[in-house]
Formats: C-alpha cells, sequence, structure tokens
C-alpha cells in the first residue's frame, strides 16, 4: 500500500506520470475539434471566435470545474472511475445500478472509436505532403500493432510516456503562441460573448455543438486514472495541460481568421498542421502520431481496469484477467482486448476517413457523462453538503450535459448509432448478468445451519460411511454465519452422504474498498465445522485457493486446527489429509412462474455463462480438487402439484 500513499503525494515523477497516462484523449483533440467545427462553411470571425470561445468554456465549466475540482473529491480510497464512485454511492438507492451500467457501457463503446480517430487524425496530416498515401492501411497496422502488445504489460512503454506527451503538449503551446503573437486580438474570445452569439446566430449551432464537445471527450478517463496518478498530481498537471491546449486552439483560431471569408477543404488543411512551419511539418505528425497511440493506450487501460471491477461487482460475466506485469493495477483481459481491436478496425473500414468518424464521436461519452454527474450529485450528498450547492451542480450540468446530448444526436444518423449499438450490447450483457443473480438469488433456500451441528459431527465420526475427503470445502452464498444453502446440506447428508475429518465454509464478499483484504474465521463446530469469511475489494484478485490455503496454513501454526491425516498409517507419518472443494452450479429448472421478461433473462444468461469462466475457474480453484454438482433451483414445491392414485 505504500506504493499507493506515494502515488497521492505531488511529486515530479506522479506529474509525468500523469501527462502521459490521463490526458491522451483530451490532449490529441487540438487534431480534430476545430476540423469538426469548420466542417465545409465559410470562414468568418465570428464562427473562429465563437468556436474558440465554446471550446474555452467548455474546458472550464465540464473538464476543470466539474471533473478537476469536483469529481476528483469522489475518490474512493484513492481510485477512480464510475464504477468506483458507484461502489462508494451505491448503498443509498438500488436504482443507482443503472446509471453506473449505462455509464459504464458508454465508456467501453466510445474506447472503440477513440484509438481510431486519434491515429487517423494524426497520420491524414502526411496527406498534404503525400496525397497518395494509404492512410487506412497504416492505420489498421498501428490499431492491430498496439492491442497484440498488451499482452506483455505496458508498464516499459509507460515510462517513456510522460517526457513525449510533455514534449506534446509543449510542442502545441509554442505553435499556437507563435500564431497568437500575429493577432493578440484573439483573446477576446475568452469572453464568453462571442460562443453565446455564435450559437444564437448561426443555423448549424446544434452541429457545432456537437463538434465543440470533441474538446473535452477524455474528461471521464480523467477521473478513471486517478488511482494510477493521485488527485494533486492531476490537478497541478492539469493547469499546464488546459495552458498548452488554449493556446494551440486560439493559434488555429488566428490562422482561422486569416483565412476570413474562405471555404477551405478541410480534407487536405487541418488547421491544427497548418499552423506549424512547413520544414516542422514532418516532425510535428510524428510526434502526434506517438501522442495518439499513447491516448489509445490509456484508453485501453481503462477499458481492462473497467471490465476487471464490473465482474467483481457482478455486473460483467467471469472472464480471463491476466497480470502481466508487478505494476499495482496493471492487468490484461484478453477478450476485451481482441473485442476491442475488431470494433477499432471495424471502425476504421466502416468510417474511413477521421471527418467521418467525428461525425460518429462523441454521442456515448455524453451519456457517460450524464450518468457520472447523477453519481456525483449523490455522492455530493453522502458527503453532507447543502442541498442547494447539489441542486445548483445537477441544474448546471444537466442544461450542459442535455445542450451537448441534443448537439450529438445529431450525428446518431452519421455513425453515431454505431457507437450506440455498441453500448447498447454490452448494457444488455451488464444487465442480464445483474438481474439474473437476482432472480436466481429469490429461489435459493437457506435453512439454519445449528440444526445440523450433532448430524454433521456424527457422520464425521460414522466409520460406516467411506470417507470422501479428509477436508471437505464448499463455497457459500450465505451472508451469515447462522445460515447456509439447503443445497450444501442436502448435498452433505443426502446426494451421497459425504463423510469428512473437517468440512469448511468459504464466503467471499466484495467490498466497497477497492484493495481491502481481511478475512475471519469462525468455529461452529470445533475441528469439525469451520467458516471462514473473506472480505475483497473490488480491485483485488480473487485466487481464493490461494487465500484459502494461507488462512488453513496460519491457523495450524496457531495450533488452532488440525489438518494430519487421520488415516492410521498416514497419521503415523503427520502427513497432510488431502482437499476437495465442492462447487454447487444452481441450475433453474422449469421456468413456468417467471414472466416472459425474467425468462428471456434466463434465456440469455445460460447463454453467457457458457461463453464465461466456470465459477471454479473464476476463483482460481486447482481444478484436480473440485467436484462440481449441478443443483436444480426448483421453482414448483412438490405439495402444489396436484396428483390423484387410482384405487
Amino acid at each position: 500500500m505504500s506504493n499507493h500513499k506515494d502515488l497521492q503525494k505531488l511529486t515530479f515523477g506522479g506529474l509525468l506520470i500523469s501527462l502521459g497516462i490521463i490526458y491522451g484523449d483530451i490532449g490529441t483533440s487540438p487534431l480534430y475539434v476545430f476540423k469538426a467545427i469548420v466542417g465545409h462553411q465559410t470562414i468568418t470571425d465570428t464562427l473562429a471566435l465563437g468556436g474558440v470561445s465554446l471550446i474555452i468554456w467548455t474546458l472550464t465549466l465540464q473538464t476543470t470545474l466539474k471533473y478537476v475540482v469536483i469529481t476528483l473529491q469522489a475518490d474512493n480510497k484513492g481510485e477512480g472511475g464510475i464504477f468506483s464512485l458507484f461502489s462508494l454511492v451505491r448503498r443509498r438507492a438500488r436504482w443507482l445500478v443503472i446509471p453506473a451500467v449505462v455509464g459504464g457501457c458508454a465508456l467501453l463503446a466510445d474506447g472503440i472509436i477513440t484509438p481510431p480517430i486519434s491515429i487517423s487524425s494524426a497520420i491524414e496530416g502526411l496527406k498534404p505532403i503525400y496525397p497518395h498515401i494509404p492512410t487506412m492501411s497504416i492505420v489498421i497496422v498501428i490499431i492491430t500493432a498496439l492491442f497484440f502488445i498488451q499482452q506483455f504489460g505496458t508498464s516499459l512503454v509507460g515510462k517513456a510516456f510522460g517526457p513525449i506527451m510533455f514534449i506534446w503538449f509543449s510542442m502545441m503551446g509554442v505553435l499556437g503562441l507563435a500564431f497568437i503573437i500575429q493577432d493578440p486580438t484573439v483573446f477576446k474570445a475568452l469572453n464568453p460573448y462571442y460562443g453565446i452569439k455564435l450559437l444564437v446566430t448561426d443555423p448549424h449551432a446544434f452541429i457545432i455543438l456537437g463538434a465543440v464537445f470533441l474538446c473535452t471527450t477524455g474528461a471521464e478517463a480523467l477521473y478513471s486514472d486517478l488511482g494510477h496518478c493521485g488527485r494533486s498530481n492531476i490537478r497541478i498537471s492539469w493547469i499546464y495541460v488546459k495552458t498548452c491546449l488554449i493556446l494551440n486552439y486560439l493559434g488555429q483560431t488566428v490562422w482561422l481568421m486569416q483565412h476570413n471569408g474562405k471555404v477551405i477543404d478541410m480534407d487536405k488543411f487541418n488547421p491544427f498542421y497548418a499552423i506549424m512551419p512547413q520544414w516542422f511539418l514532418i516532425f510535428g505528425i510524428g510526434i502526434a502520431t506517438v501522442a495518439t497511440i499513447i491516448a489509445s493506450q490509456a484508453l485501453i487501460s481503462g477499458s481492462f481496469t473497467l471490465i476487471a471491477e464490473a465482474v467483481r461487482l457482478n455486473l460483467w460475466p467471469k472472464v480471463k484477467i491476466n497480470y502481466p506485469s508487478e505494476q499495482k493495477g496493471q492487468l490484461y483481459v484478453p477478450s476485451v482486448n481482441w473485442l476491442l481491436c475488431a470494433g477499432c478496425i471495424g471502425v476504421v473500414l466502416l468510417f474511413k476517413t477521421s471527418d467521418a468518424m467525428t461525425a460518429a464521436y462523441g454521442l456515448s461519452i455524453t451519456v457517460a457523462m450524464l450518468m457520472t454527474t447523477i453519481l456525483v450529485s449523490k455522492f455530493l450528498k453522502k458527503k453532507k453538503y447543502p442541498d442547494y450547492i447539489i441542486t445548483i451542480f445537477l441544474v448546471v450540468y444537466l442544461i450542459i450535459e442535455t445542450t451537448f446530448l441534443s448537439g450529438n444526436l445529431v450525428k446518431f444518423i452519421h455513425g453515431g448509432w454505431f457507437t450506440l449499438s455498441v453500448g447498447t450490447v454490452l448494457f444488455s450483457v451488464m444487465w442480464t448478468w445483474h438481474t439474473a443473480r437476482k432472480i436466481r438469488n429469490r429461489y435459493v433456500k437457506f435453512i439454519e445451519i445449528e440444526d445440523y451441528f450433532s448430524i454433521i459431527k456424527e457422520l464425521s465420526d460414522d466409520e460406516s460411511v467411506p470417507k470422501y475427503a479428509s477436508q471437505l470445502v464448499y463455497l457459500t452464498s450465505a451472508n451469515f454465519d447462522s445460515e447456509i444453502e439447503s443445497k450444501i446440506i442436502y448435498s452433505i447428508l443426502q446426494k451421497q452422504p459425504k463423510r469428512a475429518d473437517v468440512y469448511w465454509l468459504v464466503h467471499v464478499d466484495v467490498v466497497d474498498e477497492p484493495y481491502k483484504r481481511e478475512y475471519e474465521v469462525d468455529f461452529l463446530v470445533p475441528n469439525k465445522l469451520i467458516r471462514i469469511d473473506f472480505k475483497l475489494g473490488f480491485r483485488v484478485e480473487q485466487q481464493i485457493n490461494l487465500l484459502f490455503r494461507k488462512v488453513v496454513e496460519e491457523l495450524v501454526k496457531n495450533g488452532e486446527v488440525d489438518i494430519t491425516s487421520k488415516y492410521t498409517s498416514l497419521n503415523k507419518h503427520k502427513i497432510v489429509g488431502d482437499f476437495r472443494f465442492v462447487v454447487i452450479e444452481k441450475v433453474i429448472s422449469r421456468s413456468h412462474n417467471l414472466s416472459l421478461y425474467e425468462r428471456f433473462i434466463m434465456a440469455y444468461y445460460v447463454y453467457l455463462k457458457k461463453v464465461s469462466l466456470s465459477e471454479e475457474r473464476g476463483f482460481g480453484l486447482d481444478l484436480s480438487f473440485v467436484t462440481v454438482e449441478k443443483v436444480p433451483l426448483m421453482l414448483a414445491a412438490p405439495e402444489t402439484v396436484e396428483l390423484d392414485r387410482i384405487k
């Protein structure tokens, strides 16, 4: 944990890391924002000044105030992101799972379009120099390579990210300044009057709003990476980043104003590259390409973290999660990696150019931001902020974000449908997994464990029953140590009476603190029936096999339990008895008293379960010692069935 505390401190290293990890998405948006705002319109001073004024105020209200100042307070023991925020407030209302799931899916859907749009915008800068360059093929090669290296962990490259992004931001600031000097009056755009004037007078106001919104798309990522960088490092480095971004946007504005009254083909002249001196262009494109790859990397890592948290919060099917390096928070989810990869390549083939992608980009991220606003308002309430402050926060941001959402809805037909459909598919998976679990739990019957103490003890001592295992371990979902699933008792006493020296019950509780690892032991029947409760954070890998062995070793060391084999020949040599895990898989039989909606959910759930990791693999159990018993969850009791006997 010391590592975590160091991150929260303000250090030069921390600032560099945060430059490398966090601002990729926001930091590469100058590549395409003005291109999207101007589109094919005639350039006017109103358009240029109004556009930059809207960008500056969006970065101030949306990114700085909402995320850097307010949302970063919602740190869950140093961790950020929509699911961390959800675990901070989920006790407050059951329905909060909806904004959490919608927001999480929107962020993942957005992750499919960010790498293609940033990398394409960078590579397309080569068009004026090499008109016939096959940009699409280059972009696909870069994306494929990027996803291929994920499995090796990114800590090596990670060290280089900070300095490179520092060069990138400084370069943008300097290039912007070079043009601002030519016309310092551009600073009047800091006055929001110009932005409002543009929205009121321009017939394309909504399209422009959708384009302006692209300047803040990385704000969600900024909060998600809180755990990697710490709040103070993010807040300080953001001052530098925001300054460089605004200088660059102002520089692009001066260039646009110099072309007042003209219609410029934005495919050939991107204002971002137009403000570079000719000799510098090739270096600029090189740096931009590396910066966009870094931006994409940050987004991919973010998606892995999101899925891993969703799995532990029971919002996503269990999937294989690897830990390629020792670095904290570094993980690799193969299934998500290749799905994202296929999605990104699909986007490139479908939209072809970065212009077409900007038309589709931003719609799902507005949805994610709206969901964060709802969750943050609940967090502020939990922190006992006065009601009027929470109301102002909600009203201001619901207005801003709903306005952006309506501006982005125009994008639906131009390709916004793509990210929304991806988001909807992801939502259906999360929602099904969450709901099916609730349906299954309705039919799990718990009984008082105390009623079975004596019979379990007698069975353990009954030599007429062949021994099943020396140590028998069951995973239980009963939250209280006074209860147990009736199915476990049925498995021990009836399904084939299982005699063992010691019976263990293991329960895992996922808690709201990200990195908690605690356990407690309850000796229900001394040396016969022992229950272990693990309390694990939603960021902790659930390797029950290892954790359980560790606890047993500690108990043996303290002389609290004896696991020596009771077989005479082995006992003599102090040989440890065998362990066997029994995993009970609950299968819903006959679904006649489920509604149509619930039947559909359960059918979808069964399919998802087939393609996901099994319980025993998900808990990291040693498969050579596991018995899986399928048990039907009876939905109709025998006494409700009517039947007449013929005499």
